[in-house]
């Protein structure tokens, strides 16, 4: 049976406190389509490639975790004219929630990977523009950096880069996926043995190197991948629509 697009939007914005976070994107509805909802379409990033999958699905909704209207100067042009004719061609409504995806407790992008491991004593970590964002823990068994790459590398089918210069048995852990690797400033002084994120930068390994600190960076894409789809079960078990996760593979 349909639902009402708004009890799909109220819900979300409330169950990811999306409007009492800052950030860059505009989190909520970015592009109105059909009002009864029967299928949604779940994606990591807004993109003609995904809205035309979603299309040929017959969705009705698409939410991703990084959407196409941001704080910066908005045109309708090229690649982004582009994209919403797609979306109003078909009549489809597209959702982004960027920071509240991320940083929720439950199906957030950082909680959820965190908790892939066997951990304990979970804090706050990573400050992002007067929010914290990221997690960190104590392994309840110590790993081998070898072996947490194995663990990621199985759940996201993604590859592992990294700098193995922390301790040979890891005992502590921070995760800030996505584009986060400024936060080994924020890893080195609260002295954790690994940091896992999803983009890296030329500075990292030296750092890393100097400071004794183990890094993994898995791409941006690849490391939000979860939250999304956890999402998706969130809204599936609340609605009883039909939900699809579309990939679009991305090693960046």
């Amino acid at each position: 049976m349909p639902v009402n697009r708004d009890d799909i939007v109220n819900f979300i914005n409330k169950y990811l406190n999306a409007g009492k976070i800052k950030d860059a994107s505009k989190n909520g509805l970015q592009v109105e389509g059909r009002e009864k909802i029967k299928k949604i379409v779940f994606g990591v990033s807004a993109g003609a490639k995904l809205f035309e999958k979603a299309a040929r699905q017959n969705a009705d909704m698409v939410i991703v975790h990084h959407g196409i209207v941001w704080d910066a100067p908005f045109t309708i042009v090229g690649h982004v004219k582009n994209r919403i004719k797609i979306l109003l061609d078909n009549d489809i409504n597209l959702l982004a929630y960027h920071l509240p995806l991320d940083m929720h407790s439950q199906c957030g992008n950082n909680i959820t990977l965190l908790k892939d491991f066997p951990v304990k004593n979970i804090e706050p970590f990573g400050v992002y523009e007067s929010e914290t964002i990221g997690y960190k823990a104590k392994l309840k068994q110590t790993l081998t950096l070898k072996k947490i790459c194995s663990i990621l590398e199985n759940r996201l089918k993604a590859d592992c880069r990294f700098a193995d210069f922390g301790p040979a048995k890891i005992k502590t852990i921070a995760v800030v996926t996505g584009g986060a690797s400024s936060m080994i400033y924020q890893a080195i002084e609260q002295k954790v043995d690994l940091l896992i994120t999803g983009e890296s930068g030329e500075y990292v390994w030296e750092l890393c190197r100097e400071n004794k600190l183990s890094f993994i960076s898995l791409g941006h894409y690849n490391s939000e991948k979860i939250g999304i789809t956890k999402l998706a079960g969130v809204i599936k078990n609340k609605f009883k629509v039909k939900t699809c996760f579309i990939d679009i593979p991305n090693p960046f």
